[in-house]
Parts: structure tokens; sequence; C-alpha cells
């Protein structure tokens, strides 16, 4: 029998622990844009919604405005305000889709043996 060359078994990397992980400039720089994103979402979020309460509370007679037989400007813009909502969701789960999840996997990844 002969020895296999020593090519054959190619060096692999050995897992990081969970702690040289955590430590990373990779994983410090994920968890930053992972805050970074959200807090400009909940900002967004925030300035929606408060602001149509504010602007109930500011202007009443803007928003009893009738932009038809029955419905007042305010209808619209609430509804405006729950789209919104869903639209900054929509877009979190496609950043988080694109860009943060598959960063979560390699840095997963290094923890395997």
């Amino acid at each position: 029998m002969s020895a296999a060359p020593a090519t054959a078994n190619p060096p692999t990397r050995s897992p990081k622990t969970a702690q040289e992980v955590v430590e990373s400039p990779e994983f410090k720089a994920l968890v930053k844009k992972r805050w970074t994103v959200s807090a400009v979402m909940l900002v967004l979020l925030f300035v929606s919604y408060y602001g149509y309460i504010l602007l109930i509370a500011a202007d009443k007679q803007l928003v009893s405005t009738r932009i038809g037989a029955v419905t007042t400007l305010a209808i619209p813009l609430g509804i405006l305000a729950i789209v919104a909502a869903f639209v900054l969701t929509a877009v979190y789960v496609a950043w988080a889709n694109k860009a943060y999840d598959p960063e979560v996997e390699r840095l997963r990844r290094l923890l395997e043996r």
C-alpha cells in the first residue's frame, strides 16, 4: 500500500468558535447593518403612522375634505398609512432575503465542523 499524496486532502479551515465569530469584524458589520436597516424602516413607519395621526389632530378641516359623495381625505390617507407598513415590511423582507440571510448562513457555516 502506498500513502496518498499530500495534495489529495487539501487543508480545511478549522471551524471557529462562537466567541470568535461574534467578535469578528464580519459579524459586527452584519449586526450594525441590520440595526441600521431596522432603524431606518422604524423611522419611516413612525413618520407615516404618527404623521397621519398628527395630521388628523392638527388639521381636522383638511382631512375632513370630501373627495367623494361620502368619503373624506382621511380615509385614503389612513389606507396609505397601512399600505406603507406593508411596503416597508416587503422591502425589509426582500433586503433580508438578498443580503442578510446569505451572510448569516456564511457565518453559520464557519461554526460547523
